[in-house]
């Protein structure tokens, strides 16, 4: 049986398929986000905190002694089969019984030089339910946008009282009002952003510039569900795939795990979606062969 998968969840729900003796393959575009991670210290178990790149290296080991076959690729093309899917990718071609997608999100960031350098230093954060806590009383910013509010009061647990400001184009007068009213300084409008030797500078059209620690966007993302909806699986408003209590997909034999699921952006979420997910589908598979 073949899937595919990608970041910390896929390489979950792959040590649990191996360990149940399903052959299973993994493509890896190598762009998970949770490589952006410089430290999360509420993953249990690492009470010291463990990157992201960290994470991905020891799953990856634990996956290399199952002998879980490793594609470097993307898949660009999933389509139905008589016994289940057929994925198209760089390298060729490949059938499976049963996928699972855990393709994840993509953060909309901000415009700047250096954003890599920036979230690598951790000047840039985009989840403050992963890391507020290390920002408690330091003064950040949110870069503001639909998800602001969100965003914000995610922040505001930390004892923040944060700033906002928005890039590319003007707050809409009920965000104004709203942030306002919550005694929320508005910074408008901004010009650049530069990564400074103490954080995050941003330029303030006519007024100079403001240094901040911590930039939190709050600009949005994107849920890479395409391969899914090309085949008619349901998503919401937002993107995101519908999913059952097994994390199955509308689309029989199709399941998804992680952010591309999920509003709330969690390696633990995540990663007990793959359990649920690889248990299910060795449950639904005819016997393994003795």
């Amino acid at each position: 049986m073949h899937d595919h998968r990608r970041g910390t969840w896929g390489l979950t729900a792959a040590v649990y398929l191996a360990r149940y003796h399903r052959r299973v393959a993994i493509f890896d575009d190598e762009e998970s986000r949770a490589a952006w991670i410089p430290k999360s210290r509420n993953y249990p178990g690492f009470p010291t905190g463990i990157s992201g790149e960290e994470l991905l290296d020891l799953l990856r080991e634990q996956a290399g002694r199952f002998e879980v076959e490793v594609i470097h690729s993307r898949v660009v093309s999933l389509k139905r089969t008589e016994e289940g899917f057929s994925a198209t990718y760089a390298g060729g071609a490949t059938r499976a019984r049963k996928v699972l997608l855990a393709t994840g999100i993509v953060d909309r960031a901000p415009a700047m030089d250096d954003l890599d350098q920036a979230v690598s230093a951790g000047s840039i954060r985009y989840c403050p339910v992963c890391d507020g806590y290390e920002a408690t009383d330091r003064r950040a910013v949110l870069g503001s946008g639909t998800d602001a509010s969100t965003k914000r009061n995610s922040s505001e647990a930390f004892r923040g009282r944060l700033p906002c400001f928005s890039q590319g184009h003007p707050l809409q007068k009920a965000e104004a009002t709203d942030l306002a009213a919550s005694g929320i300084e508005i910074l408008q409008p901004i010009g650049a952003l530069r990564k400074s030797p103490d954080g995050i500078r941003v330029e303030i059209n006519g007024k100079g510039s403001v240094d901040f620690e911590i930039v939190y966007p709050a600009l949005g993302c994107d849920a890479r569900s395409q391969l899914a909806s090309d085949l008619g699986a349901e998503t919401t408003e937002v993107g995101c795939l519908k999913v059952d209590e097994h994390q199955r997909t509308t689309v029989h034999g199709l399941y998804a795990a992680g952010d591309v699921v999920s509003d709330l952006h969690q390696i633990t979420v995540a990663t007990a979606h793959a359990a649920v997910a690889a248990t299910h589908r060795h449950r639904t598979l005819p016997p393994n062969p003795r």
